[in-house]
């Protein structure tokens, strides 16, 4: 495939298909749909309106929306126009919207799709000027539907350059502020395209988009790569109608973090217990007709390329799936390569593992066993932050933060990240996300942080699953004890855990406890149940807060 730049392939596909359905968004649970030349037409009209509106070429442009057909067309206008996009977090705090918002100096902002609007609105600075896509959202001064009809669609769009920044991606950060990481138009292009080449994603593919498209993964593996190959993207109304937009769409391409993976299986196991279930699917044919009845349910009988990432996934868990048809393909990559590092290939999974690298991409572990990674994906650098470009970016190579094995085969192992290893007060350093993987193969357990930076030995905070919340609390605690024992069993002297914590409140991005990707805060845990953790009597193994 020759490389192009995002404009360049999204004018072919204008040309080759103009009339071909790309964007499917459900209103009011009727879906509506966009072809290649009406999103051509929308982004170039709102290119002509962001002009008007004062934004001139390499200004910045924020994106504030849950995922839609117009967060698509908004972002291809920006192009369109020659700005830079910001996408924000759905999710994210008043204060870290004006954070980036202030840091990345934007000219304007779309506003879609919002919950707790209340409390956003006066994170906008009074400067920005807003435009309102075509939902219920925050107060603005400009609305989507106006501006198509005042604007014509610009005649002669922005002519991309390979090197130019494309998008600022701030990244979630679980300690301090995000930093923004600048992604050029051929690093954005090269990883979507070595993906689509390597997983042979085609025009026929069906893509759904429902994780935040402010994060690099869901950017890359459904916005970029279906502009890539041509494939239509639909999206989730909402989260009460998720489900069955899923079931609707029956995605052949389908990423999902490791907790909803958790969630979708528990919801099958409300359905069909654990035992019932394992007994179904040990009986010839009968086993085969259960498991093609779960991925219907489920609407996932059509998908051949499954994907976890962003946060470590129970081994467990991907053997459960694999005993119901699917195979779940992890992979690894961070924002500051455009989510583009390893993968498992369908066909070629090595559970534990996640992957192989992507074509074009060089990996290697220096003498700290720090994971690196070297290829055109790459950042041009953080925005406004020499210091930590030059932390994270040197001789070429991205310094990842996390440790990494690879295998004879070349497959890559995580084993923790290097800021996250602690030390005992018996001078013994443990690295806890392996620990952490081994905790979390029980159902009951929705999350999991074991700490113990000073103490004699570790202790776990648990958050419980919902299943568990609901089951006796006698059967929940045998069964925990059972697993702490036999993972204390296999682990070293000084990694066996004490104690069990079991906490009160779920972890959420809302109070603190969890970035808008879904991962822990190690800190702020620490920090929350530290005089909780004080006032525990570890030679009991198990608390209840």
């Amino acid at each position: 495939m020759t490389e192009q730049l995002p404009l360049q392939r999204f004018a072919q596909w204008v040309a080759q298909k103009p009339d071909t359905v790309w964007l499917r968004q459900p209103r009011e649970r009727v879906w509506h749909a966009l072809t290649w030349r009406e999103v051509d037409d929308q982004a170039r009209r709102l290119a002509t309106a962001m002009h008007a509106l004062g934004c001139e070429p390499g200004d910045r442009v924020a994106l504030f929306s849950k995922n839609c057909a117009e967060w698509f067309v908004a972002d291809l206008a920006i192009m369109l126009a020659g700005l830079v996009s910001v996408p924000l977090y759905p999710t994210q705090s008043a204060d870290g919207i004006d954070y980036v918002l202030r840091h990345a100096a934007c000219k304007a902002i779309f506003l879609g799709k919002l919950d707790g609007q209340d409390k956003l609105d006066s994170a906008i600075p009074a400067e920005v000027k807003r435009i309102a896509m075509p939902y219920p959202t925050l107060p603005a001064q400009y609305h989507w539907d106006e501006l198509l009809r005042e604007h014509a669609p610009l005649v002669v769009a922005h002519e991309q350059q390979p090197e130019e920044i494309l998008s600022i991606l701030y990244t979630s950060g679980t300690t301090g502020q995000p930093k923004g990481v600048m992604l050029s138009a051929r690093a954005m292009m090269f990883a979507a395209q070595g993906a689509v080449g390597e997983q042979q994603i085609g025009e026929d593919d069906q893509y759904f988009s429902y994780l935040p498209l402010s994060h690099a993964a869901e950017r890359f593996l459904v916005e970029f790569e279906s502009l890539c190959a041509g494939a239509t993207v639909s999206f989730a109304e909402s989260l009460e109608t998720f489900a069955d937009d899923l079931r609707q769409v029956r995605p052949t391409v389908f990423f999902a973090v490791p907790r909803l993976w958790t969630r979708f299986q528990q919801g099958v196991l409300e359905k069909l217990p654990a035992a019932k279930l394992d007994r179904l699917l040990g009986i010839p044919l009968v086993g085969g007709l259960v498991a093609r009845k779960i991925r219907r349910g489920l609407g996932l009988d059509r998908a051949r390329i499954l994907v976890s990432g962003a946060a470590p996934i129970p081994r467990a868990l991907l053997e459960w799936y694999q005993r119901i048809g699917l195979v779940i393909c992890e992979g690894y990559g961070m924002t500051e390569n455009f989510a583009y590092g390893t993968f498992n290939r369908p066909g070629q999974v090595h559970l534990g593992t996640v992957g192989r690298p992507m074509p074009g991409l060089e990996l290697r572990i220096d003498d700290s066993g720090e994971v690196l990674f070297r290829s055109r994906a790459l950042m041009t650098g953080y925005y406004l932050d020499p210091e930590k470009t030059a932390e994270t970016l040197r001789d070429g190579w991205l310094h990842t933060g996390d440790k990494g094995e690879i295998d004879a085969g070349g497959y890559l192992t995580i084993t923790g990240r290097l800021k996250d290893i602690f030390k005992t007060s018996k001078g013994k350093y443990i690295a806890p996300a392996p620990i952490e993987g081994e905790l979390a193969k029980s159902t009951w357990i929705e999350q999991v942080c074991l700490i113990g930076s000073g103490m004699d030995q570790p202790l776990a905070l648990v958050e419980l699953a919902p299943s568990a919340r609901e089951a006796a609390r006698e059967q929940v605690a045998g069964d925990l004890l059972g697993v702490l024992g036999a993972l204390n069993e296999r682990l070293l002297p000084h990694e066996r855990i004490s104690s069990l914590l079991v906490v009160r409140d779920a972890w959420t991005i809302d109070n603190g406890c969890m970035t808008p990707t879904m991962k822990i805060r190690r800190n702020v845990l620490e920090a929350r149940f530290a005089d909780a953790v004080a006032a525990l009597d570890v030679r009991q193994p198990l608390h209840w807060q």
